[in-house]
Formats: structure tokens, sequence, C-alpha cells
């Protein structure tokens, strides 16, 4: 295995750097479970997602991400869903009424924090152009952010509603783009250029043959770890030792799967989730949006918008006992959706001259490579 490491690492040197290549195909691990074709959350099949990325100027460096659970009228077909809160320092909007109902009935917008009120305007308005939407009258935008203000002028608030449309529009299966992009654009992740990162896991036929996918934005502090190995001690950011982070932020995590899980279970999928980011060095700080919205996408568990009064509802769905190998899958996922955003992150200058560096990889491969040998 080390040979296998050294191996891979001068072959992507000699490649022209390994800016774009992803940790896993550098050798570090993430767990026992094998990843989906993509190792995206687009491995959920039938999930689309989209970006648009405003990089302009000095100043500007912000962007959306729509993650659509299907590419059908999500407000007439709604699917499963829960929220978990793992820090509440946060302006997620639509909430409540996932929690109240258990469903999720909109695209899913990141943003920044400023930005939550124009991805609101954008889905609602989306979703009343939506043939088959033209008598309804309320739409539960479900709007998540980040702070990316240390290198974008956030007050600013550049992001339109028609830009967060855009994002709805691009939106598409197959390989997505990580780091410096849509939602991520601006985002600084344990003191080093954070972004979109995303993950998936493939369960074996003998524990149901689901996938889970996740996709984060990541803009939060701490220890950082990557496979085990205190990098954040190494590289000498971590809480309290570096001005710039100083362990606040925020994250956003978004869990999926085509597994029939009904809104209870799917909440408890949500919780493994921070525990993924605790594999990282997160901590949840005080200062910390850590939001985590997870839905099935099983068409057997949709939930159309009107149905007859009185009409008993029947699906089928998996039990208590069945959930182990989902949550393994999400802490797997999330973890390495987590570093996929820094190693996929570019350096960037921002707002007032700003720089935020990316993480050097080749220190960290190098560390990892010994940590485990």
């Amino acid at each position: 295995m080390k040979k296998t490491i050294i191996i891979i690492l001068m072959t992507f040197i000699s490649l022209g750097g390994i800016s774009q290549t992803r940790p896993s195909e550098l050798g570090i691990p993430f767990g026992v479970l094998p990843t989906g074709q993509l190792n995206s959350i687009t491995d959920v099949k039938g999930l689309i997602v989209g970006h648009f990325t405003k990089n302009e100027g000095e100043h500007i460096r912000t962007g959306v991400t729509a993650i659509l659970p299907h590419g059908g009228n999500l407000f007439q077909e709604k699917v499963p869903a829960a929220i978990f809160v793992g820090n509440g320092f946060g302006k997620l909007a639509g909430v409540t009424q996932v929690q109240e109902l258990g469903n999720i009935e909109s695209p899913i917008i990141l943003t920044n924090t400023l930005s939550v009120a124009a991805g609101i305007e954008g889905v609602v308005n989306y979703s009343l152009s939506q043939p088959g939407n033209e008598q309804i009258q309320s739409v539960n935008a479900v709007v998540g952010e980040t702070n990316d203000g240390y290198l974008n002028d956030i007050r600013g608030m550049h992001i339109t509603s028609d830009e967060v449309i855009e994002a709805i529009q691009n939106a598409k299966s197959g390989p997505i783009e990580e780091g410096n992009v849509g939602a991520g654009t601006g985002t600084v992740c344990f003191g080093w250029k954070g972004g979109i990162g995303s993950s998936s896991r493939k369960l074996p036929e003998s524990l149901g043959g689901y996938t889970v996918g996740v996709l984060v934005q990541t803009n939060f502090g701490g220890n950082l770890q990557i496979a085990g190995v205190p990098v954040g001690e190494k590289l000498g950011k971590y809480p309290f030792k570096d001005a710039l982070e100083k362990s606040d932020g925020s994250c956003m995590i978004i869990v999926a799967t085509d597994a029939p899980v009904l809104e209870r279970n799917l909440e408890r999928m949500a919780q493994r989730a921070m525990m993924g980011l605790a594999k990282t060095g997160g901590i949840a700080s005080n200062g910390s949006g850590d939001y985590v919205i997870a839905f099935s996408t099983a068409e057997g568990l949709r939930i159309p918008h009107s149905v007859p009064a009185q009409l008993l509802q029947k699906a089928e769905f998996l039990g208590n006992d069945d959930m182990t190998s989902l949550f393994l899958a999400v802490i797997e996922a999330t973890e390495e959706a987590i570093i996929n955003s820094l190693f996929a992150a570019e350096t960037m200058v921002g707002k007032d001259g700003r720089k935020v560096e990316a993480l050097p990889k080749e220190k960290v491969l190098d560390w990892v490579k010994k940590g485990n040998h």
C-alpha cells in the first residue's frame, strides 16, 4: 500500500499538480464502505445539482448552489425529509415546516448569509412558474447559508433572485464541480480555502444496495484532522491560534438517499452527519451554524400535494433495525465530502485584498502516508 500511495502521488505531480485530484484517489482512506460511481451526491438517482458562481472584480466572491431531490415538480411531488440542528447560529429558512410536516416541497438553496432573502424569492418565483402550480399560494422555500464575508462584500447583497433561479435551472446529474464554486465560492474552512464538497457511499446488496450521498458547504473551524492525522496542529491552524478563523463559521450538510426512509429515521441519519464533521476536527463552536438537511428520493415515498380526504396512506419503508449501515454511510460520506471541499478549493484573494490559501496538499499527503504506515 505504501508503494501504491507514492506511485499515485508522483504520477499526479508529474501531470502538473494535484489541486483538482480528490484525496481518496491519492490513497487517503475514508472508512470501509465503497463509494458510488461518481463519489458524489448525484450518485443518488434522479437528484440534480446546480451552481451559480459570482466571482467579480476585487470584492465579490459568492454564489448559489441548488440541490433538487428530483427533476420534476417538487411542490406536487414532495419528498420525506428531516433537519437536524448541530448548532443553531444560522439563518436556515423553511426549517419549521420541514420539522412539522416531515417533507420538502422546493429546491434546496445554499448561499451566503445576507442572500437568504434572495434565495427565498428565487425559489418562490421558480415554484410559482412551474406548470401545475398555477393555484398555489404558499411555498416553503428551504434556504441555508454560511457567512462568506471575509472574502466577499457580503453587505452588497450581490445575489439576485434571478441568479438563484439560474442555479436551479443549471441543475444536472453527473459529476459536479467542487471547491470555489457556487455557494462555496468565498468560504473558509479550518483557516484554509473551503468550498463545496461531495461524496457518496453504496451499500452492498446484502444491506439493500442503497446509495447515500452528501454535499457540504464548508465555512467552519476547529482542529483539522485527515484520516486521523492532526493536520491543523501540524500546520499551526487550530482554535484560538489563528486570528482569521477562531473556530467560528458554519457548515451546511445535505444528505440524500434512495433508501425508503421516513422522516423520523432521516433525522437519525442527519444526526450522524455531525459525527462525520467531528471526524474532520470540526467542533460546532458557539458562532457556527451547522445544519443537516436529509431526504429520501425513493419514488414509493413521494408525497402528493393533493389527496382525497380520509385516504389512508400506504408505503413501504425501512425499519429501525436496518438503519445502522445507512448511519455509517452518512458518517463516511460527510467526512470525505468535507475533505474533498478542501482539496478542490484553490487560493483566493477577495475583499480588501484578503487572501486565503489553499490547503498545502503535498504536506498533508506526506503526513497521512506516514501516519497510516
